[in-house]
């Protein structure tokens, strides 16, 4: 069972063409994907301690997971269109995957959605179809029409026409992004000296009902880990028989962000296939016995 799952959990690796940037773009997405996740989980107990040796900038920045906790989906945003929305007009039917940014991000953001991009490369599902993207800027300054122009590059990118209709991206005044990024636990800091935004890096996973289910760090995603959040998030409504399997073999961990191996799961699913394969044996064994002993009686009838 372990090899099964070991093989069917790589079935959804990445894409060998996310790499193709180099070596050391790879090297420096990595760290800095580490770097962010560490200060978005950092322990409470030293938080208090730690902040005061922080710079100014990154003092209070990471993210906070509140699995469970209902997004305000009356909250106003503009679309890429500059047409006023609600985020509940995203949400009702499928899962959602939601990202935080800022478009003009000169370096951070750009990683995150570039993984993104590469992660769901990798997926079966598409985004428009399986699940829906929303990416919100938490820069009031930025327009529809900066939006727009960011839409534009990343659907080329990922180059799935249903697409088109199943990534959003908004921007909103201060008071909408502050409902948002308080909602989701998301802390982040304007840098006034560098004109630039001090944040933690991460997505998370949404229930088509609108409540948080999974949260994912760093500037790269396990495609296996996002197609299982988007498979419990929509309540196994997608995905396949071994997508269940994986769901049995592979549990998700809040304090790391990712699913690890559940050894018990599996070693629960190996005790039942061994009961039915035992059973199976009995009955066959069964039939034979009977079948051989019918057999003998009619041979002594016919003597």
């Amino acid at each position: 069972m372990l090899k099964i799952c070991q093989h069917l959990g790589g079935a959804w690796q990445p894409n060998p063409e996310r790499w193709r940037n180099g070596w050391i773009s790879r090297l420096l997405r990595r760290s800095l994907g580490w770097g962010l996740m560490a200060l978005a989980v950092w322990p409470p107990v030293e938080a208090g301690r730690a902040e005061s040796t922080l710079p100014e900038p990154i003092r209070n920045v990471g993210i906070d997971q509140r699995l469970d906790e209902m997004l305000p989906l009356d909250t106003e945003f503009r679309d890429e269109s500059g047409q006023l929305v609600h985020l509940r007009d995203y949400f009702g039917e499928k899962p959602v995957i939601l990202s935080l940014v800022y478009y003009e991000c000169p370096m951070l953001c750009n990683e995150i959605t570039n993984g993104l991009v590469s992660s769901l490369r990798a997926l079966s599902f598409s985004i428009g179809q399986e699940f829906q993207v929303v990416t919100v800027s938490f820069d009031a300054r930025e327009d529809s029409e900066l939006a727009r122009s960011v839409k534009t590059s990343y659907l080329k990118r990922y180059s799935r026409p249903s697409a088109e209709k199943g990534w959003h991206f908004l921007t909103g005044d201060q008071t909408s992004i502050d409902r948002l990024t308080k909602a989701v636990g998301f802390r982040y800091n304007y840098d006034a000296q560098k004109n630039q935004f001090a944040h933690a890096s991460g997505i998370m996973v949404v229930t088509p009902e609108g409540r948080l289910s999974r949260y994912f760090y760093g500037v790269e995603f396990a495609p296996r880990d996002l197609r299982l959040a988007l498979v419990e998030a929509a309540q196994n409504r997608i995905g396949s028989l071994a997508d269940q399997v994986l769901l049995f073999c592979f549990h998700y961990d809040p304090v790391q962000g990712k699913y690890g191996f559940a050894i018990m799961s599996a070693i629960r699913i190996v005790g039942t296939l061994f009961i039915i394969t035992l059973g199976v044996s009995l009955w066959l064994l069964l039939r034979r016995e009977r079948a051989a002993g019918s057999g003998l009686r009619g041979s002594e009838a016919y003597r």
